[in-house]
C-alpha cells in the first residue's frame, strides 16, 4: 500500500466532499495513522501537486492544499465509479464489442497505457492486439482512449455474438484471470466482515481502508454478466458488504476527519 495511493483515497473519501483545503499537518497526521512517516507524506503530497491534482497555498510559515480543477474532476470520476460498482446488474443481449488495436512491442509505455486504460474500462484481451468486453456502451470510452494516445487511425471496433469455433467460456478465461478477482473478493470479505470499530479513530481507519480496497475492483473485475461467471461467484457478496459498511460508517467516519482537520485549523 504506497503512501500516495492511500492519500487519493483520503482525498476522494474526505478532501473531495468538503471542498475546503486542508493543511498539511492534518494530511500528514492522517496518514501517520496507516504507518506512513512523515517524509513519505510530504513526498506524496509533492508528487500529487507535480501531477497536477493539487495546489498549494502558503499562509505565514504553514502550507495548505486544496484540490485542482483536474484534481476534483479526477476524483469525482473515481467516486462515481467506486461507489456504483456492484449497485446492479443489467440484462445481456450476447452481444461483445471487440476492438483491435496494434501498438509495436518497441513501443513499451504506449503499450502499458494502452493496456491500462482499457483495462479500467473493463475490456480483456484473449490474444495480443484484441480487447473484448460484453458491455457495447464502452464503445465511446475506448473510442476516448485510442484518440487520447494517437491510436484511432490504427484501431477497429466490431459488435459480434460468439460463433461456433472454440467456446466462449475458453475466450473469457484467456482475457480475464476471475480466479485471481475471485481470490480478492473472498479477502476482501474476511477482512471487513466481522470488523466492528469501537471510537472515532478506528472509524477512520476502517472507513478508508474499506474504500481504499475496494476501489481497485473497478480495475481488476470486468463486470461480466452473470451467465460468463463461474458458480458461487463471491463478487456480489462483496459488494453488498462495501455499500452496507461505507452507508453505515460514514457518518462517524466524516466526524473524525472533521475534528482532526478542524484541530489543525484551530492550531
Amino acid at each position: 500500500m504506497s503512501a500516495r495511493s492511500l492519500l487519493m483515497t483520503m482525498l476522494g473519501e474526505y478532501v473531495l466532499p468538503q471542498g475546503r483545503p486542508v493543511w498539511t499537518s492534518a494530511l500528514v497526521d492522517a496518514l501517520a495513522m496507516f504507518g506512513v512517516e512523515e517524509k513519505s507524506a510530504r513526498q506524496s503530497l509533492a508528487r500529487t501537486a507535480a501531477e497536477g491534482w493539487l495546489a498549494s497555498e502558503r499562509v505565514g510559515r504553514r502550507v495548505r492544499w486544496a484540490l485542482t480543477p483536474p484534481g476534483r474532476r479526477l476524483l469525482t470520476e473515481g467516486a462515481r465509479r467506486i461507489y456504483d460498482f456492484g449497485s446492479g446488474e443489467q440484462p445481456w443481449s450476447g452481444t461483445w464489442l471487440v476492438v483491435l488495436v496494434s501498438v509495436p512491442e518497441a513501443k513499451r509505455d504506449l503499450r502499458h497505457r494502452v493496456r491500462t486504460r482499457l483495462s479500467w474500462a473493463g475490456f480483456g484481451s484473449p490474444e495480443p492486439g484484441v480487447w473484448i468486453t460484453p458491455r457495447v456502451d464502452r464503445e465511446s470510452e475506448a473510442r476516448d482512449v485510442l484518440a487520447e494516445l494517437g491510436l484511432s487511425d490504427d484501431a477497429m471496433s466490431f459488435t459480434a455474438s460468439y460463433g461456433t469455433v472454440g467456446s466462449e467460456a475458453a475466450m473469457v478465461a484467456r482475457a480475464w484471470d476471475l480466479t485471481e478477482v475471485e481470490d480478492r473478493y473472498e479477502a476482501f470479505i474476511d477482512e471487513f466482515t466481522g470488523l466492528r470499530p469501537a471510537d472515532g479513530d478506528a472509524v477512520l481507519h476502517a472507513q478508508t481502508m474499506l474504500v481504499h480496497e475496494w476501489r481497485r475492483f473497478p480495475f481488476l473485475d470486468p463486470r461480466l454478466p452473470p451467465q460468463l461467471l463461474p458458480a458461487g461467484w463471491s463478487g456480489a457478496k462483496a459488494a453488498d458488504l462495501f455499500h452496507g459498511r461505507h452507508a453505515e460508517w460514514t457518518p462517524a467516519a466524516l466526524r473524525r476527519w472533521d475534528e482532526l482537520t478542524a484541530g489543525h485549523y484551530a492550531g
